[in-house]
């Protein structure tokens, strides 16, 4: 109420005459929708407030046999748990059925239709509509179960979540509550039963018995929170972060830190900042952050983005921008860096370059800089003409 008492756009005139309309608008601010009333108009803003959602609701869900045919491994995300029967209808059950042998392994998953940003995942397990203790049997079949999120099918290809090692016949809960602040598409549930002897109050055989399966998390990517009313730090590799503390979960490139918010120090760049840009830059080591090319170009004698190639044959100097002479004893053939001919000059040619002309007058030679202006070949013998520079 502090907030609408102190705001400038209400006086006291507008408050006296217009006692509901107030009290509508100290309603409207405390649910999250502003009323601003100017000129005669009333304008509502409604403010968007994200919250941890269901992501696993009415999602495509699998697991490793069926033992009912009411018993499928949708029953768990359909969003109802009244019933905690394993026949009751609103249970995934597996099992040995009158072909099936029993189970050394199970495994049950749900789809979230993309990769999501999770925070918790609340379990409910069959009681058979009893109190879920050391003496309701069903306990014997979740005792070691785990849970994983996943980008595949595959539990090993993501992360392991939660695995239980301490829960006896007696402290199990249900539901079971479990923090999983993680992005995944798959969340994987999988008990087994594979390494005998197994310790007290284990089953011999690994069923699901699961009557619901709820994953809690932000519905769009990008955001962390409670509310998921915060934004993610924006070099975040694709936006994901820590659905509480919305630290990074990855960095772009270019940028490393929990937040991703610091710059790849000088002479490093790319994927967490441990590549080193090239010494063969026109600047030695300095480089874009993230691409890695050169900034300002290459030194003499190299070529591409990060300036990682040698000049071609027949080219020289900086980014490898200059031709070779053809005048050059080998034509077109000189060293990359200063572009000076290999195996000397050509008749008639002098200079490191072979870029001076030698013409014979007299009694002695006149050398002039001169420029080759047409090469051609007359009655067998080569002429060349040249303009004075």
């Amino acid at each position: 109420m502090k907030h609408f008492r102190n705001n400038p756009l209400i006086d006291e005139s507008f408050r006296g005459e217009n006692h509901f309309l107030v009290s509508a608008i100290q309603r409207t601010i405390i649910t999250g929708m502003t009323m601003l009333v100017c000129c005669g108009w009333t304008v509502f803003l409604c403010l968007s407030v994200q919250a941890y959602e269901n992501l696993a609701l009415h999602k495509p869900a699998w697991q490793s046999s069926n033992l009912l045919t009411n018993s499928g491994a949708e029953r768990a995300v359909d969003g109802q748990y009244t019933n905690l029967s394993f026949s009751g209808g609103q249970c995934a059950v597996s099992g040995p059925g009158l072909t099936t042998d029993a189970e050394q392994t199970a495994e049950w998953r749900v789809d979230l239709g993309g990769v999501r940003s999770i925070h918790h995942i609340v379990i409910r397990h069959v009681t058979g509509n009893r109190v879920l203790d050391e003496n309701n049997f069903y306990t014997t079949w979740f005792m070691g179960f785990s849970v994983h999120i996943s980008n595949t099918t595959n539990k090993e290809d993501g992360v392991l979540c939660f695995r239980d090692t301490n829960y006896t016949s007696a402290t199990i809960p249900n539901p079971v509550n479990i923090t999983c602040p993680y992005h995944g598409r798959y969340v994987i549930y999988y008990n087994n039963r594979t390494h005998a002897p197994y310790p007290e109050g284990y089953s011999n055989d690994a069923w699901i018995r699961l009557c619901e399966v709820e994953v809690y998390g932000c519905p769009s990517l990008g955001f962390y929170g409670k509310n998921c009313s915060l934004e993610c730090p924006q070099n975040c590799q694709d936006g994901y972060c820590d659905s509480v503390e919305g630290t990074c979960i990855d960095c772009k490139s270019g940028y490393i830190g929990p937040r991703c918010n610091q710059e790849c120090p000088v002479g490093f760049y790319g994927k967490n900042c441990v590549k080193n840009c090239s010494l063969t830059c026109i600047v030695p080591g300095s480089c874009d952050k993230v691409t890695g090319q050169c900034l300002g170009g290459c030194q003499a004698g190299w070529t591409g983005d990060i300036c990682e190639k040698e000049c071609s044959l027949g080219l020289y100097g900086a980014n490898c921008l200059m031709n070779c002479s053809l005048t050059c004893g080998h034509p077109g053939k000189c060293d990359r860096v200063t572009g000076h001919c290999n195996g000397g000059c050509q008749h008639g040619w002098t200079g490191v370059k072979c870029e001076e002309g030698k013409r014979q007058a007299g009694q002695g030679s006149v050398v002039n800089k001169l420029t080759p202006k047409i090469i051609y070949i007359k009655h067998a013998h080569l002429s060349i003409q040249f303009l004075k520079k």
